[in-house]
């Protein structure tokens, strides 16, 4: 739905692997999808949280990569199913960056928003 109105898919490598491995362990045919799926991506790499932005974030030391490297992408979505440390953030923008569920993000879409 994103790519046919004209957005661009972008992904970091990191965030890939580790959905891969969650696939094949709790859906394992979600893993052909996933690499269906990839050559639409554009592939971005992590990025090491910088310190002024890094004490603002109320993120573990670990996700804090996956948003930087969303802003530094310029993303205007950030869309993650991780809830127990993203999801005090859902629906806040952060350096440009919107952070949503799929859920929530898919139910914007469907509003018009």
């Amino acid at each position: 739905m994103l790519r046919r109105g004209g957005h661009k898919l972008v992904a970091n490598g990191c965030v890939l692997e580790k959905a891969r491995r969650n696939l094949a362990i709790k859906f394992p045919a979600g893993v052909e999808a996933l690499d269906a799926l990839l050559p639409t991506l554009e592939i971005v790499e992590a990025h090491a949280a910088a310190p002024a932005i890094s004490a603002k974030l109320a993120l573990p030391e670990k996700d804090k990569p996956v948003l930087l490297a969303s802003i530094s992408a310029h993303c205007q979505v950030l869309v993650t199913g991780d809830q127990s440390h993203f999801g005090s953030l859902f629906g806040k923008r952060i350096g440009g960056v919107v952070i949503h569920s799929p859920r929530s993000l898919a139910e914007e879409i469907l509003r018009g928003s």
